[in-house]
């Protein structure tokens, strides 16, 4: 079990168009109770930065300050630790800074062996690499003669797979901060004689998991932190339209106001694993990267040459509504960049 090599692995991508209403994890498991054992003994390249690139170093003053996943980082623990939850996402809402909450944050993935590939404090965001996490397969999902070899051989049967973590931060109007943390899974399967990767649907368990161990590190007590996500609900359903603009364009219909409409759209961008370049809360604008080709193989394998940077900016259309537009900055291939808005304002839509 390691961090996941691009080199000598074919990545077969499945587009996942399913539902994204949030389920029930916490009935169907023992929150808190499971066992997480991410490995990460050996280091190797990226598999989502091309091997020409240069991999930019994030060691800081704070990678000495976390031992095990149940450590909390050494610093002043926040007081208060709010758990908020809609129809798609659970967030913490930390009674402290970003400013304050960004080495802790850092600390608390280390603990699990995560490599930081993404970091930009400005912008608030941090995205791990891939790591394996170790799956055993439960004796009675065997079958009697695989289980008895298991433990005749003393083998275990696991499906390879590994995970990523990015989390973004929000500061809210009173000086506290907002985690949103989202989960992406690949795994490994068998196809025409060859072993390769392909996207694997979202563990929402492992994810709310997660996000209570974070709780934790945070200084929540583990029980009132457990009673926090298994209580808390707050229903908010939505109906996202896409429309044509009169120049051609897609553009995306909230029933919510700017700021709503701001987070949700956070929220989705975090969900579909979009590069985000920049952003600016009080333009409304996500300026994110994205590459107009056909197919995720292009997004994968492709070079800082073949990406574009498009502005996503929202802007209120009355009370109750907001819309979401898209500019291409290049202003290069314009029918290029019109079917590449409407396949990914399709993908965005598709996540509520």
């Amino acid at each position: 079990m390691k961090y996941i090599s691009k080199l000598g692995i074919v990545f077969l991508i499945i587009m996942l168009s399913s539902c994204s209403i949030l389920p029930e994890p916490v009935k169907k498991i023992g929150l808190g109770d499971r066992v997480l054992n991410y490995q990460g003994e050996e280091s190797v390249s990226s598999l989502v930065i091309p091997p020409d690139l240069t991999k930019p170093n994030f060691e800081s003053e704070y990678s000495d300050l976390y031992e095990t996943e149940n450590s909390t980082f050494k610093g002043i623990k926040a007081e208060n630790v709010e758990v908020k939850r809609d129809n798609f996402r659970r967030w913490l809402v930390v009674d402290k800074t970003p400013s304050e909450v960004w080495p802790w944050i850092r600390a608390f993935l280390r603990s699990f062996s995560f490599k930081i590939e993404k970091e930009d404090q400005k912008i608030g965001i941090m995205e791990t690499d891939y790591l394996e996490i170790d799956t055993d397969v439960p004796d009675k999902s065997l079958g009697t003669i695989r289980a008895m070899l298991a433990k005749a051989l003393k083998t275990k049967y696991g499906l390879p797979i590994a995970d990523k973590y990015r989390i973004r931060i929000e500061e809210t109007a009173d000086n506290k901060t907002e985690i949103y943390m989202t989960l992406s899974s690949i795994e490994e399967v068998s196809l025409g004689g060859s072993k390769v990767w392909q996207a694997r649907t979202k563990d929402v368990e492992l994810e709310t998991e997660m996000l209570l161990r974070l709780m934790i590190f945070l200084g929540s007590d583990r029980s009132e932190a457990i009673e926090k996500i298994t209580k808390n609900s707050n229903d908010n359903s939505s109906q996202i339209l896409l429309n044509t603009t009169s120049n051609g364009y897609a553009e995306l219909i909230f029933p919510y106001n700017k700021k709503q409409t701001w987070n949700y759209l956070g929220w989705a961008l975090d969900e579909i694993g979009v590069d985000i370049e920049d952003r600016d809360i009080f333009e409304g604008s996500y300026y994110v990267k994205g590459i107009t080709d056909k197919g995720y193989f292009a997004k994968l394998l492709s070079t800082v040459s073949q990406e574009k940077t498009y502005q996503l900016i929202v802007n209120q259309i009355d009370e109750n509504n907001s819309r979401v537009i898209f500019i291409d900055l290049s202003e290069e291939n314009e029918k290029d960049a019109i079917d590449f808005s409407f396949d990914f304002f399709n993908e965005i839509a598709a996540k509520f």
